[in-house]
């Protein structure tokens, strides 16, 4: 069965553009050699497939020579870039509340993304993983996310905040100097999330350009523009659900219709009209997450079992070779060089 592809804003598209471009990149040429029209920034209500935004990456980086090329990103901010859900940020009381806006709001950007807020005593912690469509996302994708935004809330601030902490998910590179530049605070690499930390007292402070009734209005374009883009998204949502619950167990579909403020059967129902099922939904999601989690040097098969929901790990060996022809370690040497010391562990021949 197959379910829609994912797919990225053209006004998102379009700040990756200027980004590379600063670089000296030919972004013309690029989108040729990718198949993709140029000429489609120039509509923003156009979308682009995850797919594509994620070959744009991987040429870019190959043609750059610049693995950090995504940090590019924090020198074109504009709220446009966000389509709408840039104004209701500029529009909320603070920060707490702008990015409440952007994680509620983040598929019209692209609906690859997933994000989550989380608050603490002292801080909060925003969250955030690219999933990719059937490419794994890039990591620069995701520094790219991680220096817009931050650029962003300085940029809405008008003041050189700097969060307690970053977190990545790749191991640390050997020229770490543009992240120090940008980030100006501790790095933290090989990390489950991609993440950024704030205290409570830069996120509570109030904005000079909060306006509660220019919110309500653009909380009412936001959602409007939401109601109509997922119309035939339900696959889409279900998988971002399946995501967050996964790390827990097996996710049952009660829950993930509860949060989807449905009921199974409607569940049920809309997973149909998209020509897709409950547990081929699982299975998939299941397969794309394996792929990515196996890419990460750290995490053990048990790990990677365990982050994929199987309570028995024998479960999920059966599942990997039923996937893809071959047991997880294997998949995993092809897929990685062996040039770091200690990068398998015991269970890893399985």
């Amino acid at each position: 069965m197959a379910y829609p592809e994912r797919t990225t804003s053209s006004s998102w598209a379009l700040a990756i553009v200027q980004a590379l471009e600063l670089e000296g990149l030919d972004c013309s040429a690029l989108f040729a050699q990718i198949g993709l029209d140029y000429a489609i920034l120039g509509n923003p209500d156009a979308r682009i497939a995850q797919d594509q935004m994620t070959r744009l990456w991987s040429l870019a980086v190959q043609v750059s020579g610049n693995p950090a090329i995504g940090l590019n990103m924090a020198r074109v901010v504009r709220p446009a870039h966000f389509n709408v859900v840039g104004f209701a940020l500029l529009s909320s009381t603070n920060l707490r509340e702008g990015l409440s806006r952007l994680v509620r709001y983040q598929r019209i950007i692209g609906e690859a993304s997933d994000m989550s807020l989380k608050q603490s005593p002292g801080s909060y912690t925003l969250e955030l993983h690219i999933h990719g469509d059937t490419v794994p996302a890039p990591r620069q994708s995701h520094d790219a996310a991680l220096a817009y935004l931050l650029a962003f809330l300085r940029w809405m601030t008008g003041s050189p905040i700097a969060p307690l902490r970053v977190g990545l998910a790749y191991d640390q590179p050997v020229d770490t100097a543009a992240y120090v530049a940008l980030f100006q605070c501790p790095l933290v690499f090989g990390t489950t999330h991609y993440s950024m930390e704030f205290s409570r007292s830069v996120m509570e402070s109030r904005l000079a350009t909060g306006n509660v009734t220019l919110a309500q209005m653009h909380d009412q374009f936001a959602g409007d523009y939401l109601a109509r883009f997922e119309q035939t998204r339900v696959t889409h949502q279900a998988r971002q659900v399946l995501c967050r619950l996964l790390p827990q167990g097996e996710p049952k579909r009660q829950a993930v219709a509860s949060a989807l403020s449905m009921s199974t059967r409607t569940l049920q129902r809309r997973l149909q009209e998209e020509q897709t099922s409950f547990q081929h939904l699982l299975d998939e999601t299941r397969q794309e997450l394996a792929m990515q989690l196996l890419r990460q040097r750290r995490l053990t098969l048990l790990e990677v079992a365990y982050l994929l929901g199987f309570a028995d790990p024998s479960n999920f060996f059966r599942a990997f070779k039923r996937w893809f022809g071959m047991p997880p370690g294997l998949y995993r040497e092809q897929h990685l060089d062996r040039k770091t010391p200690g990068l398998y562990n015991s269970e890893d021949s399985a």
